[in-house]
């Protein structure tokens, strides 16, 4: 049976050295550590959060997060299609996500502010009712992903084709109608 650890405060560890235990982590903040490249395959995370965190390549097989919050966290090449995608729910804000993968998840109502997502792949994601405030999109793939009620009226560069992308009721500000029509390969001034 996996160790519970709960209500507890990690700080300024670096468990690249030093694996995290496998275990149950619950209500716990983890500030300033490095988990860049490290295993946290089958490792459960229930309402914890982390806070100038390095995820970055970390093996994130079977992992569970369920009521994350992520902010200021660098988080470079994760597969979250990988994770127990049983409870998936976080929302990063301040982040830096490049070359991440969601593929087929469900992240519904899934807040991301003032992120980084560069060449992150959303190929059919659910994310209706989700929300990109201030979130930069470069070469982001969408693809037969679900955008109903998602917000993008602050996001910017990202390229999202209305005919193979479910986008009813999403929200656009007119500076983004240019990544709706980038297909077209027409010129917006």
């Amino acid at each position: 049976m996996p160790e519970y650890i709960a209500d507890q405060t990690f700080e300024k560890a670096d468990y690249t050295l030093r694996a995290l235990s496998k275990a149950e982590y619950e209500n716990c903040r983890f500030i300033n550590c490095d988990f860049s490249g490290s295993d946290l395959s089958s490792v459960k995370f229930l309402d914890c959060q982390f806070s100038h965190c390095n995820l970055s390549l970390a093996n994130i097989n079977k992992t569970t997060f369920n009521g994350i919050d992520f902010s200021d966290c660098k988080m470079l090449g994760l597969r979250f299609e990988n994770c127990n995608d049983f409870g998936l729910a976080f929302n990063i804000s301040n982040s830096k996500l490049d070359h991440c993968s969601f593929y087929k998840l469900k992240l519904k109502k899934t807040t991301f502010k003032n992120v980084q997502l560069h060449e992150v792949d959303f190929s059919e994601t659910d994310l209706s009712g989700s929300t990109f405030e201030n979130c930069d999109l470069l070469n982001a793939t969408f693809d037969r992903t679900m955008l109903e009620k998602a917000d993008f009226r602050t996001a910017f560069n990202f390229s999202i084709d209305p005919d193979n992308n479910r986008i009813k009721k999403a929200k656009f500000s007119p500076s983004g109608l240019a990544g709706l029509l980038h297909k077209y390969d027409i010129l917006i001034s």
